[in-house]
């Protein structure tokens, strides 16, 4: 059986690969999708007719699909033809594989943990697929301890504001600076 641990890292490095291809500036705009469905998954939540409705697997297919449909259309960015030409986007093209690199690698830590956060929040529900980790192993006790440092760890549960606030409003600010 392959160990989650593993799993996450291939993802992190396919991520990175992808980056590398697809250069800083559209990597950019998945990582705020990323952060953008963890700020709707809190803020939905937030709510109590749905945080009554959603619960056990259906919390987390509703989490799922919110960060799953938000990554396919940031993955889905558009060609821009004036963002294209203009020149604050001409850089070397090492330069742009090398933050691409970085960039999608930083997207798959984003990506595949959120999820496998949303996944150990639900108990891992798919026991066919993914068993639970056990505590006794020390596989067990790795998985346990990585689930602590994912995305909406430390992104949707602080006290007494999420930080997820506060990137949402970086993450738009970048926008408004950089790329308008």
């Amino acid at each position: 059986m392959l160990s989650l641990t593993v799993l996450f890292w291939m993802y992190v490095f396919l991520f990175a690969v992808i980056g590398t291809m697809r250069g800083w500036a559209k990597e950019i705009l998945v990582s705020f999708s990323v952060i953008l469905a963890i700020f709707i998954v809190v803020v939905m939540e937030k709510i109590p007719f749905l945080s009554s409705v959603f619960t056990g697997i259906a919390d987390f297919w509703f989490r799922a699909i919110v960060v799953i449909v938000l990554v396919f259309f940031g993955y889905q960015s558009p060609n821009l033809p004036r963002l294209a030409g203009s020149a604050r986007f001409a850089r070397e093209r090492l330069q742009d594989m090398l933050l691409g690199l970085f960039l999608g690698a930083v997207n798959g830590y984003l990506i595949v943990g959120t999820m496998w956060y949303y996944l150990a929040q639900a108990g891992y529900p798919f026991q066919n697929v993914i068993s639970s980790p056990d505590p006794a192993t020390p596989a067990g006790q790795a998985i346990i301890n990585m689930v602590k440092f994912m995305p909406p760890s430390w992104l949707a549960t602080g006290q007494p504001v999420e930080l997820v606030f506060f990137a949402v409003a970086l993450a738009f600010v970048f926008v408004m600076v950089v790329f308008i």
